[in-house]
């Protein structure tokens, strides 16, 4: 694939599992946290690893409570607000209630069992958590998926919010989750147009707004600090990424929005598990020569 970002490197990683052969259950988590321990992994794969259970997924969720601080941004003042704003627009849909019973559905944590990777199709950017969700609810019943609370104590290295710089931080995360659910949305039939999208935004805000004020109080009961115009900020930025989301999802029609499933790369390349095997084979060599080559110490001209 020639697009970059996170889904990337995930999809690399599942084709890897697949030409292995040797895992029945993966799990993937974001490797940032600040307080990572072994008991993460265990709950977060157990649930998949455990042969009596029919889980095919299984996703983390946890409390972003850290240092004295509500985090969770986007997940908080983003994606829990533009869901409901897109249910008061579009109307019932069983694609958006499902997305709305995650508890923390921006979390990177999460676990299939192998034969889930072999036709999933993945997006390459900061959409990965929204399209790996979505792609369960479109390939298998609710009841073979879970999710569990993997973390008492969970924080990771934050982001900047960027506000003038639409290229990196949150700003564009939060363009190209907004981009990932129009884009589920319109292989449901949904139609978008420039007047949906102000509406979206303007119901949007609104809740929003009432989510800052929610959590400020839930700050204030817990003896946890918020700041309400940092939240603000990040509201009114989300917001106008809203709109760039929708321009850019109308403005390039033929743009790829997956990475081609497994199945398909097996299909056009007969041979890739053997070059996946290969390479990283050759990568570990060069890796492990670089960790043990010992360079030779100039000697002192005389």
């Amino acid at each position: 694939p020639k697009e970059y970002g996170k889904g990337r490197n995930v999809w690399y990683c599942m084709g890897y599992v697949l030409a292995t052969g040797r895992a029945e259950s993966v799990a993937l988590h974001d490797c940032d946290i600040t307080t990572y321990n072994k008991e993460l992994l265990a709950r977060l794969i157990y649930p998949v690893a455990n042969p009596q259970f029919n889980y095919e997924f299984c996703k983390g969720f946890y409390a972003r409570v850290a240092n004295g601080k509500i985090n969770g941004r986007v997940s908080r003042l983003l994606v829990s607000p533009l869901i409901q704003a897109l249910k008061a627009n579009l109307g019932q849909m069983d694609y958006l209630d499902y997305m709305d019973s995650f508890r923390y559905p921006l979390a990177g944590e999460f676990s299939f069992r192998r034969d889930v990777l072999n036709d999933i199709r993945i997006p390459s950017d900061w959409s990965l958590e929204v399209g790996v969700l979505s792609e369960m609810y479109r390939n298998y019943a609710n009841n073979r998926l879970c999710q569990v609370d993997i973390a008492d104590n969970y924080d990771h290295k934050h982001q900047s919010l960027s506000v003038n710089d639409e290229s990196k931080g949150l700003s564009k995360m939060s363009i190209d989750i907004a981009k990932g659910l129009f884009r589920k949305l319109a292989t449901q039939g949904v139609i978008f147009s420039q007047e949906t999208f102000r509406s979206i935004k303007a119901t949007y805000y609104r809740k929003a707004l009432d989510v800052i004020e929610n959590c400020h109080n839930d700050a204030v009961m817990n003896g946890l600090s918020l700041d309400v115009h940092e939240e603000e900020k990040a509201v009114e930025m989300f917001a106008q990424n809203i709109i760039k989301a929708g321009e850019i999802f109308t403005a390039i029609p033929m743009e790829r929005p997956f990475l081609p499933s497994w199945n398909r790369v097996v299909s056009a390349i007969p041979d890739i598990y053997d070059q996946l095997i290969e390479a990283v084979d050759k990568d570990l060599k060069e890796f492990q020569l670089a960790k043990t080559t010992v360079r030779p110490l100039k000697r002192a001209s005389r």
